[in-house]
């Protein structure tokens, strides 16, 4: 289980415990936190699940996928930190994770 902290878009920040195996997204929606949207339920084909994530927090997932990455490049303010929390999988050597929930009305 690792700690995932969601830094949320007004400011605040929310610890949430997600087992292995699950992703980011998983954990922000099972706790009812602000701006991760998640329309497809984390099929990897809306990118209302968008996050960013420093270089440290990134290097705990597999890189993207290139359907991730397609639909990453059409957001708007994307960033090379931008990734979709629905393929954020957790995995056991991961302790505490960051991650910044961007405005879903942006």
């Amino acid at each position: 289980m690792a700690t995932v902290i969601y830094h949320l878009p007004d400011g605040s920040s929310q610890s949430v415990e997600v087992p292995v195996g699950q992703s980011v997204m998983d954990g922000s929606v099972r706790n009812n936190l602000p701006g991760i949207v998640a329309e497809c339920g984390g099929s990897c084909s809306c990118a209302t699940c968008h996050v960013l994530l420093s270089s440290t927090a990134n290097a705990l997932f597999d890189p993207p996928t290139d359907e991730e990455a397609e639909l990453v490049e059409f957001l708007e303010g994307a960033t090379p930190e931008s990734r979709l929390s629905c393929q954020l999988i957790v995995g056991g050597d991961a302790d505490e994770i960051h991650v910044e929930v961007l405005d879903s009305d942006v």
